[in-house]
């Protein structure tokens, strides 16, 4: 598979592939494609991981598109004013990333759920219990909402992350959280929320500039309240 990234900050990424190879996506992701790519609707691997999708804000199937008769090409347009990020998935180099943030990606990369180990950080960490997790081998394509921060952190480095400016991480990465720092004026009165998201080496972090979240909160003021 080729492909290219273009159109940002309302990205798309167009893949150019062989005759049988085959892209997996999450229903209504596809934005146009060659006649010839087969489209097959698929469980992802059962039922487990069908609800494992949908506990992490995924869609419970998956699309499979096969290029038959020849090469193919394939385009997948992300949902929200941003970027998109290609990464490569290897065995033992897992990736953690955001809900919904899986776009597409080659036949041998598995989307599954990830689960917060620690309680506190599923409860007050802003990122929730559930996140997305990739493994196996292929690339993968990743939505990122705003543009892109990248920090390698090494081991026990870390770096105090605001909710929902975490798009994604290497397996390696841990997550934990830390009360804001200031004292009760600070947590009730300083905007910010009780606590920090603290995301802990070794590997990379991946950071977004502007979360779905604090647009949709900023613009709700001024959305009209209907009176009828």
């Amino acid at each position: 598979m080729k492909y290219t990234l273009m159109g940002e900050p309302l990205p798309v990424v167009i893949c150019d592939v062989e005759p049988g190879e085959t892209l997996i996506t999450e229903g209504g992701a596809m934005s146009w494609m060659s006649p010839n790519m087969k489209m097959e609707t698929t469980s992802g691997g059962g039922i487990g991981k069908m609800l494992g999708r949908m506990f992490a804000g995924d869609s419970l199937f998956l699309n499979r598109y096969t290029a038959q008769y020849g090469p193919g090409q394939i385009a997948f347009a992300s949902s929200f004013p941003g970027s998109i990020k290609a990464v490569q998935i290897e065995p033992g180099k897992e990736i953690i990333a955001q809900k919904s943030a899986f776009l597409a990606a080659e036949e041998g990369v598995d989307l599954s759920v990830f689960f917060q180990k620690k309680m506190g950080a599923g409860l007050f960490g802003g990122e929730g219990f559930i996140m997305q997790k990739l493994s196996g081998k292929g690339t993968a394509f990743i939505e990122i909402d705003g543009y892109t921060v990248e920090y390698v952190l090494r081991a026990g480095e870390s770096i105090i992350v605001d909710t929902g400016y975490l798009a994604m991480m290497d397996g390696t990465c841990s997550i934990d959280i830390m009360p804001v720092q200031g004292g009760a004026k600070n947590m009730l009165f300083g905007g910010e929320g009780l606590f920090h998201t603290v995301v802990q080496g070794p590997g990379k972090v991946v950071l977004q500039t502007m979360p779905a979240s604090k647009v949709a909160g900023a613009i709700i003021p001024y959305i009209p309240v209907s009176r009828d």
